[in-house]
């Protein structure tokens, strides 16, 4: 089975989730691509949508599908995405894309997450894949010479800029042992917008397609 089939059966595992009136999330990346292609099986069950990208957005609204602001739903009851890896407590490391900032803060307005993966993302530790953090561009220099006192080596995602014109610094060789304590420490650095660990906002379930 290749990858492709393994996130697409998973994205539509997530469908089972979606209830009669439901405000759904969705969120950003190749699987959850998967989801919004499926999402017309469950169509009529959906009350509104919330994106959290750009690029989500439109796939969505090519799909015909009227996106709201989260604004204005208030809470989703349902919010479905992807991850780059997922730890056995299902903590998470988002922003491959570079979307997660506003997936954290839907994820975070939502009565539930479901996460969306291939049996590639699962990991024993979170660290393998670079750890992005977002920062606004005036402090990218500062960030990353604070993320190399913690021990991290900080690569400038170069020619990239987020939907809200921030930069992204990928994280590698950081201690991400306590992804709690990390996520913290790292977004209380100036000029850090958020950071791609989710751990206070983790999915309550995840489903692995094999």
């Amino acid at each position: 089975m290749n990858n492709d089939h393994e996130k697409e059966n998973a994205a539509i595992a997530s469908l089972d989730y979606v209830t009669h009136d439901c405000i759904l999330g969705v969120g950003t990346g190749s699987t959850v691509n998967y989801l919004i292609e499926n999402l017309d099986r469950v169509k009529h069950k959906i009350k509104s949508v919330v994106s959290s990208s750009v690029d989500s957005t439109r796939r969505l609204q090519s799909a015909g599908f009227i996106v709201e602001e989260l604004s204005t739903v208030g809470k989703p009851d349902l919010y479905i995405d992807g991850a780059d890896e997922v730890d056995s407590s299902h903590n998470l490391i988002k922003g491959g894309g570079g979307a997660h900032t506003r997936e954290k803060i839907v994820a975070s307005a939502s009565n539930e997450f479901v996460c969306i993966v291939d049996d590639s993302k699962l990991v024993t530790r979170l660290g393998a894949f670079p750890l992005p953090v977002k920062v606004i561009p005036e402090s990218r220099s500062l960030v990353a010479r604070k993320i190399v006192s913690m021990g991290g080596t900080p690569i400038y995602r170069a020619g990239f800029v987020t939907d809200q014109g921030n930069h992204i610094l990928d994280i590698q060789d950081l201690d991400i042992s306590n992804p709690e304590a990390v996520e913290v420490l790292l977004n209380n650095i100036p000029g850090v917008v958020d950071n791609g660990i989710f751990a206070f906002n983790k999915p309550k379930t995840v489903l692995v397609s094999k």
